[in-house]
């Protein structure tokens, strides 16, 4: 068994560190040692090597292959809860959803984009919110989207089963009745809720397969822990594969920092939202 503590040689930590910024522009901060070195030990573990030393020499000569994903994985923050912050939601309800379905009533179709979909909860959140408030867009042709690099949250996503304590983060108590069966110690999400949303994995920073125009993305809380120039680079993509009168949703801490190029900041309700620039 390999040992959370075991030393990570400095050579191997930023050998590490220098993988993930190239395969999922994520910058780890030189402190973060012990944290690669806890994550990493499993891995180490399942591929049967006796210390994290064997797992970066093989990372080296396998770079391309699966070990280098599980890695990744293992590295990957996939920290998310139902309806997050809670007001973008309340502002997607009261303001800009009405508006959107009003300019696109005549072709009935809307499109949305969760990008760092994590576990699922914030694309299931939106499905819930079009469920109680917006029954008309039951004949329309909606289409939810939902990415993330993290093969194993994605499967988790696809699955819509979820812990008591995950349920318990910022589900209302209604919801969790109306679209939850209870299991044992878990709860599966509805099966007409799960089927609304298409999970695909995706390197925000790699290479993208074709994908529709979007009325609205939700790209939360993943922009922090990339470079500034992976951020400017992934923020421009997604303008361009936004509709003109689309809407951008950041994390709240991503708010902080300055509006993307190429977008204007617009206050809905009190949440910040950005629109690409003609």
């Amino acid at each position: 068994m390999v040992e959370a503590a075991a030393a990570l040689a400095s050579a191997d930590f930023e050998y590490i560190r220098a993988l993930v910024q190239r395969l999922a522009a994520m910058e780890l901060e030189g402190d973060k040692q012990y944290l690669v070195q806890a994550r990493l030990a499993p891995v180490a573990a399942e591929a049967g090597c006796r210390d994290l030393a064997e797992l970066a020499k093989r990372v080296r000569l396998e770079e391309a292959g699966p070990l280098a994903g599980k890695i990744i994985d293992a590295l990957t923050t996939n920290e998310t809860l139902f309806f997050r912050d809670g007001h973008p939601f309340e502002a997607l309800r009261k303001t800009v959803l009405p508006e959107l379905m009003g300019r696109r009533r005549d072709k009935q179709k809307l499109n949305v984009w969760s990008a760092a979909a994590s576990t699922g909860q914030e694309a299931f959140s939106f499905s819930m919110l079009l469920k109680e408030n917006f029954p008309e867009l039951a004949s329309w042709n909606v289409e939810i989207l939902g990415t993330d690099i993290s093969t194993n949250a994605l499967a988790q996503a696809r699955e819509g089963c979820y812990s008591r304590i995950a349920i318990n983060r910022g589900l209302p108590a209604q919801l969790m009745v109306r679209y939850f069966r209870h299991e044992n110690d878990s709860w599966n999400i509805r099966d007409d809720i799960r089927k609304m949303v298409e999970f695909r994995h995706l390197n925000l920073d790699g290479p993208w397969p074709y994908m529709p125009v979007f009325d609205l993305v939700f790209i939360r809380n993943v922009l922090i822990y990339m470079s500034l120039e992976s951020r400017r680079k992934i923020l421009s993509r997604i303008r361009l594969q936004m509709a003109p009168d689309g809407y951008l949703l950041l994390g709240s801490t991503e708010n902080m920092l300055q509006t993307p190029e190429g977008f204007t900041s617009v206050d809905v309700n009190g949440s910040l939202f950005f629109r690409p620039v003609p």
